[in-house]
């Protein structure tokens, strides 16, 4: 009889968390989490429906997060707002879930293609070019890119790091980095 308590879901995500950190988000199987939680597959398929279900509720609050921040950027018609907010927002993001960042490290071009994610690439798009300061230039986008992708990186690796010395020397790399938007 598979073991199921109302710790079981709690157990699952967390055991799910940390095989994914280990093995990765397409080297996990729901075998390996049911074997890390000791319950069997039909447990965790009775908690969730597969391995994108339980990887979209592991998610869900760093996409919320990311949603929100979306909503604030399109809010701003001026591009010099639009491009603090999104600096300031993406960095607050990216040090808040660097843990989430983390486990999916390498996979985020593969997971983007699944339909449950498939809108965090259109504001990721918008994203970048806020920081980009609405320019349009080649060159700003660019630079917008490469930051975005250097902030989830970084925060992947400074673990240890205190959130706000980590948010500071984020924030200050942007501030030399980023053309002031006109």
């Amino acid at each position: 009889m598979a073991r199921t308590t109302p710790q079981t879901h709690d157990e699952i995500l967390a055991a799910a968390a940390r095989r994914f950190g280990v093995t990765g988000y397409r080297g996990t199987s729901l075998q390996d989490i049911a074997s890390e939680v000791g319950c069997s597959k039909a447990a965790v398929l009775y908690h969730f429906a597969n391995k994108e279900a339980i990887l979209t509720e592991l998610m869900a609050p760093a996409i919320e997060m990311l949603r929100s921040l979306d909503e604030q950027i399109v809010a701003q018609p001026d591009p010099a707002r639009a491009q603090q907010v999104a600096a300031e927002g993406f960095v607050d993001l990216a040090v808040r879930f660097r843990g989430e960042i983390a486990l999916l490290r390498g996979e985020f071009p593969e997971l983007l293609q699944q339909p449950v994610f498939a809108h965090i690439q259109q504001i990721s798009e918008r994203l970048a070019e806020a920081l980009a300061g609405r320019s349009g230039r080649a060159a700003a986008r660019i630079c917008a890119l490469v930051l975005l992708a250097g902030i989830a990186e970084t925060c992947g690796e400074f673990a240890d790091v205190p959130d706000d010395d980590l948010r500071d020397a984020l924030l200050a790399l942007l501030r030399r980095a980023l053309e002031p938007a006109r």
